[in-house]
This record gives C-alpha cells, structure tokens and sequence, in this order.
C-alpha cells in the first residue's frame, strides 16, 4: 500500500501546483501562454512586385500606354507589367526626344496607376531582323541613364535585352549573341542602373559564363554592390518541356543553380508552347514555380497553359502564391509601456509564396492613439527580405517609442516602400495574409490585433 499512498500524495501535489499556477495567471502573474495567435488567409490580394503580369509591347516612338488601361489591372491583382521597348527605328543613331518622352511618360503613367515596370529594351520582334551594334546599343544606354534614375522607384526590374529578336540574347544579325558581347552589354546595363535595382538575363548559363562562375550566390554575397549579386533569371519558355527550348543546357544542374540563385535575385517570364508531348499540368506547375522561386508569371503567353490551368482550378492557387506572402503567426507584445522607453516586440512571420521580396522595405510599428486617433510610426530595423519561401522569420526588437504621449495605442505594423515618392502611397504598402488585418488607413498596415498602455 505504500506505493498507493505515495501515488495519492503525488497527484494531490501535482493538482494543488496547478490550482496556484492558475490562480497566479488570473490574478496577473506571469501567464502560461500570452502569444496572440494569428490566422493565415488563403484570399488573393494584390502586392507589389510580385504576381501574374501583363505584357504591352511598344514600336518606336508609338502609342503610349493608356491610364485607363492600366487602372484596370488591380482588379486582376496585377501590380506590374512589362514594358517592352522597340527601338527599332534607332538601329544607326540616337534615340530621338520623342522616344525618351515617351519611355518617360509610360513610367509616369505606370506611377500613378500604383503598378511597377519590368522594363526591356529590344530592336525587333522578328527573327529575320537585325539588332543594333554595340556602340549604338552603348549610346543607347547612356541616353537611358538619366531616365532610369528619375524613375527608379517604379522599375521592379530591368531584363538585359538589346541583343537579337525580343531581346532574348539569340538571333543577333550584328554577332552580339557572343560570351563576350553579352558581357559588355550587361556590364553596361548595369553601371547605368541605380545599383538597387536587379536585372534578368535570359538563360542561367548566361550568367555563369560572363562572370565565369558557376556557383550559386551565398548570403554573404547577396543584396550588395558586386555585380553578380545583381543579376537574376527569366525564362520566356518556362514549362514547355526539355531545356525550354534552349533556356538549359544541363536541366537538372542548372535549375538547382537558378532555385539557390532566386533566394537573393528574381526568377520570372512566361509559358511556350509545350514540345514533345509535355504536359505542364497544375501539379507540374506548381512544383517548378516552388523550385525555381517563382516572382512573376505573363498572363498573355502562352494562352492554352494559361487557359488549362483556369479550368483545372489551379490559376487562382498560382495567382495566390506566386511572389511572396508574408503573414503573422503569433507575436509578444506587452501589455503596458512607460512613456520614453522601449516596447520589447518579439513577432514571427511566415512566408507561404513560392519567392521572397526582392527589394528592400522600410518596417515601422504603428501606434494609434484609440482617443486622438494620433499615428506614430517607429522604425523597425528588420529587413523583410530575409523571410525566404516556408520559412519563418522572428523579429526580436526594443522599440523606442519616445515622442508617443501617454495613452492607449492599437498597434499595427507597416511596410512601405524604401523610396521616399511611394512611401505613402498604400498601393505600394505590403499586405500581409492574415485574416482581418489590412487597413488601407494610414497608407496602409495591418493590425497586430494589440493595445498597449503608455504611462
């Protein structure tokens, strides 16, 4: 019986430490579990720099793009297009004034609609065509120099373009489709972009053999001034079988290169005409676009893929999840603060898309005073691009919040975008995926569903 009696004595202390851990909670001790919780949504939404895309082609000097047509596209949850420019009428001299403007003026427009552009520039769409030579394309790139600091808050990214039909680096009747051409016209491309923003090349061997390395970007490399860090990948015969019609030469390798490469630069392009009786099915789709990190995908190309995958009922799921998606798990946050000092934040993010974010946003913590409706927007230093594909990342900050008076806040989070032009517009706010977050308020957050006391 001693055994029994021990057993007894047991449980009755087990269950008295229970009743005291709970009375202790209640009465405002250290509870067992204070996260907030938070639910991930599966709704489409429109975000920046990411998703299905539009592309609109332009001869030289021609229409310019309509704001009517591009205020549309939201609705789609399209927030960018790419803009193709034929400079065809430029293949022996400098651009003239009237194709600067309207280069300009598309940007413009593009702006205001709230959208970004992925930019290319090519000298004609047909393979019996010719391009141009280099010292024109060089010319042409210092012509465009100015244009692309001007704008630079609007271009997502830019696509190397220039050489041969589409500016798809192949069929060059001036011989610039060379390891050597392409090199200088990429060095160029990029020493008259603003370093911050990526450029695409056309196939992954590409990049390899012009800066004669075949090994994928580290972290240590990504997000700084090397030329190499700056260089990502578009396919424009993605899921059509095979090499993709010559976008690999060894399939396997070099799609592992380009999934290691696109956590650091963005892969993207369209769909072809599948060959040899391949099918790109939804399961087909959705495990290459996971792979190869998917930002973005063309709409308009190839529209039998496009077609197959809407009435399979994967398109939404695509248009869901191509790009990132970030959303909140759960989060700490206190309960009360004393006015000047520091609210300890410690908030885990998910990213459930196929990508991560490409391009720098500033994070604030947003208190909102619940009497005056007051904003104060702290600076948090997390860089949200570090929130790569099924990953979580953990925000672990003190956050100042002098210049908050006493008081009782909602607190929300906002990210915006770096450049000052579009920091308040709530267009280019990040929206996270989590149900009854997003407010457009504010030029757009979303809630932490908490309120903290300042005094």
């Amino acid at each position: 019986m001693k055994w029994y009696n021990s057993y007894i004595i047991v449980v009755l202390l087990m269950v008295t430490t229970c009743f005291w851990c709970c009375k202790r909670s209640e009465a405002g001790g250290e509870p067992v579990d204070d996260r907030i919780q938070y639910e991930i949504s599966n709704t489409a939404f429109p975000n920046p720099e990411r998703g299905f895309i539009k592309t609109m082609g332009v001869k030289a000097e021609g229409a310019a793009l309509s704001a009517s047509q591009l205020n549309l596209l939201r609705g789609q949850n399209v927030t960018m297009i790419l803009r193709v420019f034929y400079l065809d009428a430029f293949k022996d001299k400098a651009m003239s004034n009237t194709q600067l403007g309207l280069i300009e003026g598309d940007l413009s427009t593009i702006r205001n609609a709230g959208l970004k552009a992925i930019l290319r520039f090519a000298y004609t769409d047909d393979m019996e065509d010719t391009d141009a030579p280099l010292n024109i394309v060089e010319q042409h790139l210092d012509q465009l120099k100015p244009v692309f600091e001007s704008n630079k808050d609007v271009i997502a990214f830019v696509q190397a373009g220039f050489i041969g039909a589409w500016g798809e680096w192949h069929s060059s009747g001036n011989g610039l489709a060379t390891i050597e051409n392409e090199r200088k016209v990429l060095e160029k491309l990029l020493s008259v972009l603003p370093v911050d923003i990526m450029v695409q090349v056309r196939t992954p061997l590409a990049k390899q053999q012009i800066f004669n390395n075949a090994t994928a970007l580290t972290a240590e490399l990504a997000y700084t001034s090397e030329n190499r860090a700056r260089v990502g990948h578009h396919n424009d015969c993605f899921l059509s079988g095979g090499t993709d019609y010559g976008t690999y030469s060894n399939v396997e390798l070099e799609k592992q290169y380009i999934s290691n490469e696109a956590l650091y630069v963005p892969t993207g392009g369209e769909t072809c005409p599948p060959t040899g009786g391949y099918d790109p099915t939804c399961a087909e789709g959705r495990r290459e676009m996971k792979l190869l990190k998917w930002t973005y995908l063309n709409l308009d190309w190839y529209p039998a893929t496009i077609n197959a995958w809407k009435s399979s009922g994967c398109f939404d799921e695509f248009n869901t999840y191509l790009g990132y998606r970030l959303a909140l798990v759960d989060a700490k946050l206190p309960n009360e603060v004393t006015a000047g000092g520091s609210l300890s934040a410690d908030i885990n993010i998910t990213n459930k898309g196929y990508a991560p974010l490409y391009h720098k946003k500033n994070t604030y913590l947003v208190l909102k005073n619940t009497s005056t409706g007051n904003y104060y927007d702290v600076p948090m230093a997390t860089d949200l691009r570090l929130c790569k594909p099924s990953a979580t990342l953990n925000i672990k900050e003190a956050v100042s919040v002098a210049g908050a008076p006493a008081g009782t806040y909602e607190l929300y989070m906002r990210i915006a975008d770096q450049d000052e032009t579009l920091a308040s517009r709530t267009e280019y706010a990040v929206r996270l995926a989590n149900t009854n977050a997003w407010v457009e308020e504010h030029h757009g957050m979303n809630s932490l569903n908490k309120q903290i006391i300042i005094k």
